[in-house]
């Protein structure tokens, strides 16, 4: 019994040692394309993407930025990050030493990330709580970082919108990283309305009914001194970066330049299987489902929206 437990033990250990020795050849690939793409002249963000940790390409597309604007702060606090394996910010915090502030909703994830070869390795803060506005300001406070953070990352599917507004009333990051819902159209101002436990896997069964438009962000940026700088290339995630802070290589640009919806194919049937369902038919599966005008403060329904 004793000599098959060490074998398990052995076993572990050399695989968590394979896991790390992957993960420094990955870091070190993402570093040598990033060193790369400071030569590169684009327009369109999504030309500089490339993944080491994140889900896409958004890895890339941080380092350009960060590259290229003057961020007093090197600190990013992330909002819905499972376990942290695959995030936004993870590559930032190993390859650059960021000081990271992460929450998410899920404890298991939450135990796994800090059982993590990494956790102990670099400085990063985790906890676990499900997020709302009601409770944001207090969460972001135990981060203990200056409230000009580097970077804010949300995507918690729900709520985002709701809960960025509220951090904005006493938060300033240089870089704002958001999840949008390209299936809402690029030119509608719009969110699913507020539910403090609004929860994507059972506020619809197809699991595209969340989040809020790019075009509600931008508005909601806007008047808090953002500016729109790109998405990225499957058209989920939007960057913005605090005016202040754009040059002549970090430029705003506008929803109707850069918009592109969702590319990947996420839905699901109301057995729970995956309907591979695209394009325009997306928006017919919720048609009868509130959301919230961000400019008006009616309730319609998503049939009703435009383009």
């Amino acid at each position: 019994m004793i000599k098959a437990v060490d074998k398990i033990a052995a076993f572990v250990k050399h695989f968590l040692k394979g896991q790390r020795e992957t993960d420094l050849i990955k870091i070190n690939q993402g570093i040598i394309i990033s060193e790369l793409h400071k030569n590169l002249q684009e327009v369109d963000l999504a030309r500089y993407e490339f993944k080491v940790f994140s889900q896409w390409g958004e890895d890339g597309i941080i380092q350009f930025l960060t590259n290229n604007i003057d961020i007093e702060y090197k600190t990013f606090i992330e909002f819905g990050v499972e376990d942290f394996y695959e995030a936004n910010c993870r590559f930032l915090l190993m390859k650059d030493i960021w000081d990271g502030f992460v929450i998410d909703g899920s404890k298991k994830n939450i135990e796994r990330l800090k059982d993590s070869y990494f956790y102990w390795r670099y400085p990063i803060k985790a906890i676990n709580a499900f997020i709302n506005r009601e409770n944001i300001c207090d969460l972001l406070e135990q981060s203990g970082f200056s409230k000009k953070v580097g970077i804010f990352s949300v995507d918690i599917d729900g709520v985002d919108y709701y809960v960025l507004e509220a951090a904005l009333t006493n938060w300033q990051p240089s870089i704002i990283i958001v999840e949008y819902n390209g299936i809402f159209g690029r030119t509608n101002c719009v969110s699913v309305p507020y539910d403090p436990n609004f929860q994507r896997k059972t506020a619809h069964y197809s699991n595209i009914y969340y989040g809020a438009s790019l075009a509600a962000f931008c508005s909601m940026l806007n008047v808090r001194g953002y500016g729109l700088v790109g998405v990225n290339s499957m058209g989920s995630n939007a960057f913005f970066v605090r005016r202040d802070l754009l040059n002549d290589k970090v430029r705003e640009t506008s929803v109707d330049a850069i918009f592109k919806s969702t590319v990947f194919r996420e839905g699901r049937d109301s057995s729970g299987k995956l309907s591979m369902i695209s394009g325009a038919d997306r928006r017919g599966v919720i048609n009868d489902m509130p959301v919230y005008d961000t400019l008006t403060g009616a309730i319609i329904q998503v049939k009703e929206l435009g383009d």
